[in-house]
Formats: structure tokens, C-alpha cells, sequence
């Protein structure tokens, strides 16, 4: 018996910057992980990979990450994600300066 597919966002990293981000269903690339395409298709998951994939010139490193729906988009399943969601750990830079600001 075949595993039940999981919902996914695609994640990777913007090639210049390093930072984290997540393809959105227009095929841009957001910051925020609750702006990413929420993927409930296995089938759909593999092309929207196939897509990151050819974002060469944009992004690097690209996968699909497990995630669940939330009141206001996508939210992250494993801690790792969750981690990546919020920025450098080491110091307030990055987006956890921005989410200072708010």
C-alpha cells in the first residue's frame, strides 16, 4: 500500500542574498512561507519542483518541504522549516530585524 501524500510548499534558497524562500502559485518567489503555494498533489508537487528547478539564474537548492494549512497560509510541520522560517539564530538580522520592527 502507497503512502498517503503529504502537503508540501517548495522551498529554496535565493542564489544572491542566501535568503530562504518559497514559491508562491503565480511563480514568484516570497520570503514568507505563509505566501507559498500550498501543494496537495503529488503529481502538481513534482512539476512545481520540476519548475524551481529551472529557476537557475534565481534560486538554488530547491525541494519540496512537508507543510499544513493555517488560518492565514501555509505553516511549517517539521522544526527544521519552522527554523528556516525565521532567520540567522546567531543575531538579530535578516528577518528577524524586520519582525523586530513590527
Amino acid at each position: 500500500m502507497s503512502r498517503r501524500f503529504t502537503p508540501k510548499v517548495v522551498t529554496a534558497n535565493r542564489l544572491r542574498e542566501g535568503d530562504v524562500v518559497y514559491l508562491t502559485a503565480n511563480d514568484l518567489w516570497s520570503l514568507h512561507h505563509h505566501e507559498a503555494e500550498l501543494i496537495e498533489d503529488e503529481a502538481h508537487a513534482q512539476l512545481r519542483l520540476l519548475f524551481a528547478a529551472s529557476q537557475k539564474n534565481l534560486v538554488i537548492g530547491a525541494y519540496l518541504a512537508d507543510a499544513k494549512a493555517g488560518p492565514n497560509g501555509p505553516e511549517p510541520v517539521h522544526f527544521r522549516e519552522g527554523f528556516r522560517t525565521r532567520g540567522p539564530s546567531n543575531y538579530n538580522h535578516g528577518k528577524q530585524a524586520d519582525l523586530a520592527h513590527v
